[in-house]
């Protein structure tokens, strides 16, 4: 919480970038630019995780009693080197490292059989760059705010389970500047992210958390240098969690997750940029006070189509309840 590097370049510049990468020969400032045109979505889904659906943690769709306030910080650091377009492998050595930061303010309100939960969320962060992409050089700066107001559709106390759907509004609010080869977090354009989620208990022990998303993009009319207009189609993410409870305030979980969709046109240009990202998440969560909870993960991707493929990621999560 999943912000735009420039990828409106001409497809002759496209190819001939594809075809300098293929010789080897040592990254120039332009070579370096043209990369990070060519990561385009993939870059931003791995290391902003905007430019595609909301992949939440194990339990995020806990259902909790009315009137419940929580705090949350979030720490995500995440670093990859292999950029990929169409499957095929550009470069080996497209270092980005990210820095990302969320706060998150969420309240829990009971209209009738109803819980409505909004919730607002802020990213901020840096990107730094290296390698074949070391002529995008840093990017600091906040990102698009977010509005997310789920609604919880099923009340189950005794079996544990719970149905909602988040509608995840992304406001164009975040720093953004056309002229610039990476930006950190702002997508310059609205975006609308329909995501639904259902956790059921497997055992005393076990519990299986399912999520889908389908996200709606609008167009950003000032897109890189020459102020072109860009357009995404729809895109698509599948989640699934299971986590084992190891003791009441203490569990274990895996995430495995796949995302496809979502090619972009420039000035009506189709990018061939459609995504298909396979990934992997694993998370130990525990409540070192009744009402403090802290949640470690450590992930990586698996396989990409387009973009920059993460080889490590790193996350913490800071809960307070009150």
């Amino acid at each position: 919480m999943h912000q735009n590097t420039t990828r409106a370049t001409r497809p002759a510049t496209r190819r001939a970038a594809t075809s300098r990468l293929s010789t080897g020969r040592p990254p120039t400032r332009r070579r370096a630019i043209t990369l990070g045109a060519l990561a385009a979505l993939g870059a931003i889904t791995a290391f902003a995780g905007s430019a595609h659906g909301a992949t939440v943690d194990a339990g995020d769709y806990t259902r909790l009693p009315d009137g419940t306030n929580l705090a949350v910080l979030y720490y995500q650091h995440v670093e990859g080197k292999r950029l990929y377009r169409q499957g095929d492998q550009l470069s080996g050595n497209a270092r980005l490292t990210a820095e990302v930061g969320i706060l998150r303010a969420v309240r829990f309100v009971d209209v009738g059989d109803v819980t409505v939960i909004p919730q607002f969320l802020l990213p901020f962060g840096r990107l730094r760059s290296g390698g074949d992409l070391s002529g995008l050089s840093s990017a600091n700066g906040i990102g698009d705010l977010i509005f997310a107001p789920t609604v919880h559709l099923m009340k189950d106390p005794e079996r544990k389970r719970a149905f909602a759907i988040t509608p995840w509004i992304y406001l164009p609010t975040g720093q953004y500047d056309r002229d610039k080869a990476l930006n950190a977090f702002g997508e310059n354009r609205w975006k609308l992210d329909m995501q639904a989620g259902y956790i059921t208990p497997l055992s005393d022990k076990w519990t299986l958390d399912l999520v889908g998303d389908v996200v709606w993009y609008g167009r950003n009319s000032d897109f890189g240098g020459t102020g072109a207009t860009m357009r995404q189609a729809v895109s698509y993410q599948a989640q699934a969690h299971l986590r084992y409870h190891v003791a009441a305030a203490t569990h274990v979980a895996g995430m495995l997750s796949h995302e496809w969709g979502g090619e972009t046109r420039v000035d009506g240009l189709g990018q061939g940029d459609d995504q298909r990202r396979t990934k992997g998440l694993l998370s130990i969560g525990h409540f070192v006070s009744p009402t403090v909870q802290l949640l470690g993960s450590y992930g990586r991707d698996f396989s990409v189509r387009t973009g920059l493929k993460e080889d490590h990621r790193f996350n913490l999560r800071l809960v307070k309840v009150f």
